[in-house]
């Protein structure tokens, strides 16, 4: 049994899908069903229920996926724990970022300034495992719960809804949601964590938007925004220092507009020095943000 077997296990196991599996490990689609069906020659059983072209990993592969997750994360750990010891002077740090993305920049550049030999892997989505997570800490609008995480709030903030300063609504400082019927909104899509709270939000009010754009980039719906072509909801500090001087911010009555904001991180793992400074770092950084709106929007 080789690592790569394990390693393009691991992968096919997560997507269920030898295509993209294979495109995901820039190997060929034939090289890897060879190399999973050698897998599979050598343990002497099936991982996978085969269906024509579909693939699922069957209880077999579960019990076996486990175990290999496991061996990959000691192995990892090994090398990071290595490169503690032996004072390597570049150190990876996964970062999950689900929430907060426009403070991003200005955080990890202050920490850099500190620690300019650390280098940042950034991703935008968790990976389907429900095993050993693959990343050392997340930021999210939800608490993440699997038995190998630990998580902490960073900061619970207002979901405002911005207009622009032309609107009607921009003489307000407050608005009802019975106000909002005839309004288009600008929207993340579905599946994004501030859509999932809003449309929660909307659904205990009663209240359906009427959506007029869809994005999956928040600098787009603030852009939009912007250029008038619509409204929209705004976390109070995480997005409302990016939408400009044009757009004006009102306190929702009905209902609980607001969200929390956690930090997640990997406890099933070796964790080295600088993981655990950055950790404290990022929870230092969201205690001083400004906790109320700008003064303009009151």
């Amino acid at each position: 049994m080789e690592l790569l077997q394990l390693k393009y296990f691991q992968v096919v196991a997560r997507l269920e899908h030898i295509s993209k599996a294979a495109e995901e490990l820039y190997v060929s689609q034939p090289a890897l069903s060879k190399t999973i069906s050698q897998l599979e020659k050598e343990l002497g059983i099936r991982l996978f229920d085969r269906n024509g072209k579909y693939i699922k990993l069957n209880r077999y592969g579960k019990a076996f996926c486990a175990k290999v997750e496991l061996a990959l994360k000691t192995l990892e750990d090994a090398k990071h724990e290595l490169k503690d010891m032996s004072n390597d002077p570049c150190e990876e740090i996964r970062l999950v970022v689900l929430a907060s993305s426009h403070l991003l920049p200005e955080l990890l550049s202050r920490f850099r300034e500190q620690y300019p030999q650390v280098r940042f892997r950034l991703m935008q989505h968790l990976t389907n495992s429900n095993s050993q997570p693959d990343f050392d800490l997340c930021i999210s609008a939800f608490p993440l719960t699997t038995r190998q995480i630990e998580h902490t709030p960073l900061l619970r903030e207002s979901i405002l809804l911005a207009v622009p300063l032309d609107h009607p609504l921009a003489k307000q400082s407050r608005v009802k949601l019975n106000e909002l019927k005839n309004e288009k909104f600008i929207v993340l899509k579905k599946g994004k964590e501030l859509r999932k709270i809003t449309d929660v939000i909307c659904k205990e009010q009663n209240f359906v938007p009427q959506i007029t754009f869809e994005s999956d980039d928040p600098a787009t719906v603030r852009g939009l925004i912007r250029a008038k072509q619509g409204i929209g909801f705004i976390p109070e500090v995480t997005w409302g220092g990016s939408t400009g001087k044009d757009v004006k911010l009102l306190k929702i009555e009905e209902g609980t507009f607001e969200r929390t904001i956690f930090l997640a991180w990997n406890n099933g793992g070796y964790v080295t020095d600088l993981q655990q400074i950055f950790r404290q770092f990022v929870i230092d950084y969201f205690k001083h943000l400004p906790s109320g709106m700008p003064r303009e929007y009151i």
